[in-house]
């Protein structure tokens, strides 16, 4: 149950992040990948890079690294907050 929550939250914060400004329907794929990365990665550092290389293979256009750690920040505190919730 902690999985679906923290998924949903994770969904939720990733469309609303929006990096192109193209609308929070259309980066189902991006998000996909990025929260099934979640799953096994606790660094921030590492999921930053994993974003930025998700994002900018599908869009062609760069995304500076501090947006992308600035976004895996958040999506780790919800990963570990999922943790903590019995």
């Amino acid at each position: 149950m902690e999985n679906i929550k923290m998924n949903q939250a994770a969904v939720h914060l990733l469309e609303e992040w929006d990096p192109f400004h193209l609308g929070s329907d259309h980066y189902d794929t991006e998000t996909a990948d990025v929260v099934a990365a979640l799953q096994g990665i606790d660094d921030p550092s590492i999921l930053a890079k994993v974003i930025q290389e998700t994002y900018e293979h599908s869009f062609e256009e760069w995304i500076p690294f501090e947006d992308c750690v600035a976004i895996s920040y958040k999506l780790i505190a919800i990963k570990f907050e999922a943790k903590c919730i019995i």
